[in-house]
């Protein structure tokens, strides 16, 4: 490994982006649903409607496409936020669709990913498939 490199690094992931085609709104959106998570908007350029999320560090990106065309939702593709409850995970839905994001499996239990996972989905304002999810360690 090289000097660099540490085995203490919590995660294999630096960071996520997803595009947008309405940048204020979806801005609006994320601050609402990523702050029940306790993450803030960390680094903003605004020049290229760009804005990154986290609680540390810029961990989940909101910008519109690069190379000016449309954003589109990817089929298949949707980011999984992590959650410190079952409760924070109920209010980050509940958030997203009060915000005017949809409904895309409620808050519960997903037994087919391990008895330990708790996750709900929504969709943002772009349709993109968006969750949270508590990993309870005492039913791994």
């Amino acid at each position: 490994m090289p000097e660099e490199m540490s085995d203490d690094i919590p995660t294999i992931m630096s960071h996520v982006s997803v595009g947008t085609n309405q940048f204020e709104k979806a801005l609006e959106f994320y601050d609402k649903v990523l702050a029940t998570l306790g993450a803030r908007r960390i680094h903003e350029e605004l020049q290229v409607k760009a804005v990154a999320y986290g609680k540390q560090f810029p961990e989940f990106w909101l910008q519109a496409p690069f190379d000016g065309r449309p954003a589109t939702v990817g089929n298949g593709s949707h980011f999984a936020f992590l959650a410190s409850s079952r409760q924070v995970v109920d209010e980050f839905y509940a958030a997203a669709l009060a915000a005017g994001g949809s409904g895309d499996g409620e808050p519960g239990p997903r037994e087919h990913y391990g008895p330990a996972y708790y996750g709900g989905f929504a969709r943002d304002l772009d349709g993109n498939k968006i969750e949270a999810m508590y990993w309870d360690q005492a039913l791994a």
